[in-house]
């Protein structure tokens, strides 16, 4: 039996335009040509929270200020891939962008995010995101052709 991936994904918030990067530098890549937000996997003992920051700063230079946890989000994707992925907002951050070897970092008006390649799920938390400040679980499952076969929000 696999065992399920834990990761933070988390969207830096300014101007009205959230951080996204356009995974676009690395070869197999679930996210190849997506845009998606900043974070990555735990480190062996690492809490969510010290991920996320270890994430954000790997990627981007920059360093949170504070930050929200939003949900969680569990990601199926084929027989494979199971990823429990811990969703964070943050619009307090601090320092130079840096250049990020898995994608181009942009700043994308919040109201452009769904005319993007992104996955169709992200849809439904970006949508929750702008809807409420609850945390919230969401289920995705994907068949390998990246569609959307089963989403489950609570």
């Amino acid at each position: 039996m696999k065992t399920p991936e834990l990761t933070t994904l988390c969207y830096l918030i300014k101007d009205g335009k959230y951080l996204m990067m356009h995974r676009v530098k690395k070869e197999n890549d679930v996210n190849k040509d997506k845009y998606i937000g900043v974070g990555g996997h735990f480190e062996y003992g690492e809490s969510p929270d010290e991920c996320l920051l270890r994430e954000v700063k790997e990627e981007t230079g920059l360093t949170l200020l504070d930050y929200k946890a939003r949900g969680i989000v569990t990601f199926v994707y084929g027989e494979d891939v199971v990823e429990y992925m811990h969703l964070y907002t943050s619009d307090k951050f601090e320092g130079e962008m840096t250049d990020c070897d898995e994608g181009e970092l942009v700043w994308i008006p919040v109201k452009d995010v769904f005319d993007l390649p992104i996955w169709e799920g992200d849809k439904l938390f970006f949508k929750r995101l702008e809807e409420s400040e609850e945390f919230f679980s969401l289920k995705l499952v994907y068949d390998l052709n990246d569609r959307l076969v089963k989403s489950e929000i609570h």
